[in-house]
C-alpha cells in the first residue's frame, strides 16, 4: 500500500511555488492542466483545482469563510528539520509553531500552507 495525497487548491502556481520552492518538492516544467502531481522522496502530491471540483463534491470549498482541511494534520518526516527549517525562514515563509522538541522524542514545526493545509514537519534529530 502506498499513500498519495490530493489537495485541492485556488491556485496551482501558488501552491507548486511553495511545495517545491520552500519545501523542496520536484518542479513540473510548466503546468499543462487543472492537476498535478509533485514528489519529494516518498511523498507524492497531487494538486487540484479546487474550482474544478463538482459542487456536490464533499471537499469542495465554495465561500471564503470555508477553512480546508479541517481535522486533518500532514507530517512530514524529514532526514534534518533543522535544515527543513533553516530554509523555510530563508525562504521568508511564516511559521506557525517554532521548533519543539516533543515528548515522544521527535523535533518538529508547523507551518501553514498558501490554501490552509496544516503541515508538520518533523525528524528524529
Amino acid at each position: 500500500m502506498e499513500l498519495r495525497l490530493e489537495l485541492f487548491v485556488k491556485s496551482l502556481e501558488r501552491s507548486m511555488e511553495f511545495y517545491c520552492d520552500v519545501l523542496g518538492f520536484n518542479a513540473p516544467k510548466e503546468i499543462k492542466s487543472d492537476y498535478l502531481s509533485i514528489r519529494k522522496g516518498d511523498v507524492v502530491l497531487g494538486l487540484g483545482k479546487m474550482e474544478k471540483l463538482p459542487d456536490t463534491h464533499p471537499l469542495k470549498v465554495s465561500r471564503d469563510d470555508q477553512q480546508v482541511g479541517l481535522g486533518v494534520e500532514i507530517v512530514l518526516k524529514v532526514e534534518d528539520v533543522y535544515e527543513v527549517y533553516n530554509h523555510v525562514v530563508a525562504k521568508g515563509y511564516s511559521i506557525q509553531s517554532e521548533l519543539t522538541k516533543q515528548s515522544w522524542g521527535m523535533v518538529d514545526f508547523r507551518i501553514v500552507d498558501p490554501d490552509g493545509y496544516y503541515l508538520r514537519i518533523t525528524s528524529n534529530n
